[in-house]
């Protein structure tokens, strides 16, 4: 299945569509690390990330994984976990995966910069759980919350999130 994200912010599967929350640097066909953009093109579902103590795994055909409070995800392009997932404590830069906000209460890691990472290139780009007011993201796809529960329902391995380029 591909899931298509169009450039003014609208998800699309055979499905349905929802409303979604893109980068605040918008969509670039050149992602690199700190711009804030969605990057262009077409991405495996890797897996799905779950804060267990907020709600149950979702149902999906996907493998799904809880994330604990020690998780954190590597983005900093000089370190050699860059784009990686990391426990913490670690001193590099990085983002805490078990947030207060609920923003990474689901987590779908996709396939971008991962085969292989380069850095630089971007990292911790995911599609998840979008602020009450869509507001933009630092390069991910948001979703409200039971949208992107029915999504990931529909969601099988090999299936992929396909983000739309710019107007030339």
């Amino acid at each position: 299945m591909d899931i298509e994200v169009s450039r003014d912010g609208v998800l699309t599967w055979p499905g349905g569509s929802f409303r979604c929350a893109l980068g605040r640097g918008g969509i670039s066909a050149a992602k690199r690390e700190g711009d804030g953009a969605t990057p262009v093109g077409s991405f495996a579902l890797r897996r799905v990330l779950y804060r267990p103590d907020r709600l149950a795994a979702p149902e999906t055909a996907l493998p799904v994984a809880p994330i604990a409070p020690d998780d954190g995800w590597c983005d900093d392009p000089a370190d050699p976990d860059y784009n990686r997932p990391v426990k913490l404590p670690f001193a590099p830069r990085h983002e805490e995966m078990w947030r207060a906000d609920g923003l990474y209460d689901v987590v779908v890691v996709i396939g971008h910069n991962d085969d292989p990472v380069v850095p630089g290139e971007g990292s911790a780009v995911f599609m998840h759980v979008a602020k009450p007011d869509y507001e933009p993201t630092a390069g991910c796809v948001a979703l409200a919350l039971p949208d992107l529960l029915a999504l990931l329902r529909d969601c099988r391995p090999g299936d992929r999130l396909s983000v739309a380029g710019p107007v030339a």
